[in-house]
């Protein structure tokens, strides 16, 4: 890679900045048990078991690390953190969260997770912030539950990891859940997921099913979906933030916008009907983007570019990539400080609500 720094990353903000990473995993003992219960009795279908299945049960040197970091919020994350010169993450509950849980199991499972959550954020409030999970199998149990983790617990935002079970956000039968995030003026970060069953068997034989590009395709549809359902035109405030530089959607903005013209035009599909503005502006306007696992220069600039600096922000995606030189590639993307500035930390203390004093912001 070009731009090697001189330095190693440090925190405390003495490059004129605090670093925030903003997709940053992490688990409960008590979901990775149940996990492991339903890789045991192979349930799940073929996503769960194949990505969970591995993590949970491999002992190759990455899946080994990867569980060590989900289940800390502690001293090893920290120690971690502070290697790599990163002052505050975003924590949430990774993928596939509750949703491969049926109500029963999900409710009280997201609850306790919230809980945990909130209670790792009051020891380390400098370098924690968290994000709520709920079980969408429910709805109005959710919506309690998200009303009291940001209430009452000070959570930051709501997680979705991506599908619930095949069905997405786009469906009306969740708005009531994003109608609350809206309300509660907290962001809904869209995470990965493996394809659902119906999509991911071609993916799986050729092994593209995970994060190679399985998610992204999985991700970027769901956007796409709630975008030309008419969610962002239900909900013109609700903020939604999508990791991976994107999931490739910012290179696709013309033809979006030229093919859901014609489609409109020419109605051919029942589901796609007039929205209030284009697909690229909703993108621009309505999402924000991390640079999760993305750390390259050329990608990062052409992303601002045409979504705009104001909405790309620095993530790393611990425990899953834990690369400190990549914080190092973005360190050197050729921005101004201010702009620099911003993009590791102001961004998102804006987007999640973050108290800067409390953090320790520049």
């Amino acid at each position: 890679m070009e731009n090697t720094p001189v330095t190693s990353p440090t925190t405390g903000g003495h490059a004129g900045y605090i670093r925030i990473a903003t997709e940053e995993a992490w688990a409960t003992r008590e979901i990775t048990d149940e996990w492991r219960r339903m890789i045991d009795a192979g349930e799940g279908g073929p996503g769960f078991l194949g990505m969970v299945g591995h993590y949970m049960t491999s002992d190759a040197d990455r899946p080994r690390f990867v569980r060590a970091g989900l289940e800390d919020a502690g001293e090893l994350r920290l120690a971690h953190m502070d290697a790599a010169g990163i002052d505050h993450a975003v924590l949430a509950l990774t993928a596939p969260g509750t949703q491969v849980l049926d109500a029963a199991r999900g409710v009280g499972i997201a609850a306790n997770a919230n809980d945990e959550l909130a209670a790792a954020v009051e020891r380390h409030p400098s370098r924690f912030t968290g994000l709520a999970a709920v079980s969408f199998e429910n709805v109005p149990a959710a919506v309690a539950e998200l009303e009291r983790a940001v209430s009452k617990l000070g959570l930051r935002g709501l997680i979705v990891n991506s599908h619930i079970r095949g069905r997405y956000l786009s469906d009306p039968e969740f708005w009531p859940i994003l109608e609350a995030a809206e309300a509660l003026d907290v962001p809904v970060y869209l995470h990965p997921n493996t394809p659902n069953d119906a999509m991911i068997g071609t993916m799986q034989e050729a092994g593209l099913d995970g994060a190679v590009f399985g998610f992204q395709v999985e991700t970027s549809l769901h956007t796409l979906k709630m975008i030309t359902s008419g969610v962002f035109d239900r909900f013109p405030r609700l903020r939604l933030v999508i990791g991976h530089l994107g999931e490739a959607l910012p290179f696709w903005l013309y033809r979006f916008d030229y093919m859901h013209q014609g489609m409109v035009a020419s109605r051919r599909y029942p589901s796609i009907k007039p929205l209030e503005r284009k697909i690229s502006e909703y993108i621009q306007d309505c999402i924000w983007i991390t640079t999760s696992g993305m750390p390259a220069r050329e990608p990062i600039m052409f992303t601002r570019k045409m979504v705009g600096d104001d909405h790309v922000m620095y993530a790393m995606d611990y425990p899953y990539q834990y690369v400190p030189a990549e914080v190092e590639m973005q360190d050197e993307l050729p921005m101004s400080l201010t702009e620099k500035k911003a993009f590791f930390q102001d961004i998102a203390i804006d987007v999640f609500g973050l108290d800067a004093k409390a953090i320790g912001a520049v």
